[in-house]
């Protein structure tokens, strides 16, 4: 019986074959991590927009949705002051409002209160809202620490206690350069309309809230927290708080 010498595959065929299937292995994997990664920080950069989109939206149904109400502040256990309940300061804010984030306007009025802290690690600011469900004007009164008289107007200055951040705060808005509040002031000379970021503890609401926001970084491609303007459709004179609020 003769052999044939020419059949078989030689050692080095099968070296050569494993290396070329191993390059090709090593291709393939490399061309699906560059997709997985590619999915990933497209999606990352969606989910970016869409936050900020939605961060923006909030801010406006929050702030259209805001409802005249009231605190009974007891300094005493025999006395009791009933007070206008809202805070407007150039980082703070503080109001009931009809708009919830869990509910939308279906739910139940929360008093939102907004503060202005520190980014991670110190880098930046961020904008945070912090929702309390709203039972009355007693539970307000909680928020307040003392009121006093302000020597130039000689209305009532009411202080309130400061927005802590917790794991219940909602971040609104990361990685900002600059976070800041200010409120439309009807005037009755000119100029007739003034921005002012130190609301009067008069007894009057503004015409409108500006929150103005810059990103610390901008990304081209990506969207960035910018101006939100919201009008207040509420009676201004808030000295029928006292009657018609709740």
């Amino acid at each position: 019986m003769k052999l044939n010498r020419q059949s078989g595959v030689t050692l080095i065929e099968i070296l050569i074959a494993v290396s070329l299937l191993s390059l090709l292995s090593v291709g393939v994997l490399v061309a699906m991590r560059i997709a997985l990664n590619t999915l990933d920080k497209t999606d990352a950069h969606l989910v970016r927009n869409r936050r900020v989109a939605n961060s923006e939206k909030l801010l406006e149904n929050q702030l259209s949705g805001m409802i005249v109400t009231q605190a009974e502040w007891r300094p005493g256990p025999d006395r009791s002051d009933i007070l206008p309940f809202f805070q407007f300061e150039g980082q703070t804010m503080r109001f009931v409002t009809a708009y919830s984030l869990q509910d939308g306007f279906r739910g139940t009025p929360q008093i939102a209160a907004f503060q202005v802290i520190p980014g991670d690690k110190g880098v930046g600011v961020r904008l945070i809202v912090n929702e309390t469900p709203y039972t009355g004007r007693m539970q307000a009164g909680l928020m307040v620490t003392g009121t006093e008289p302000d020597p130039q107007t000689g209305t009532t200055m009411v202080r309130y206690a400061p927005v802590i951040p917790g794991p219940q705060s909602f971040v609104l808005a990361d990685r900002l350069a600059y976070c800041r509040f200010s409120y439309l002031e009807r005037r009755f000379e000119a100029p007739f309309h003034v921005w002012r970021r130190d609301w009067p503890p008069a007894q009057n609401l503004p015409l409108g809230i500006h929150i103005e926001m810059a990103p610390l970084s901008t990304t081209p491609g990506e969207l960035h927290p910018g101006t939100v303007t919201v009008p207040l459709h509420l009676t201004r004179d808030t000295t029928n708080l006292y009657t018609n609020a709740y």
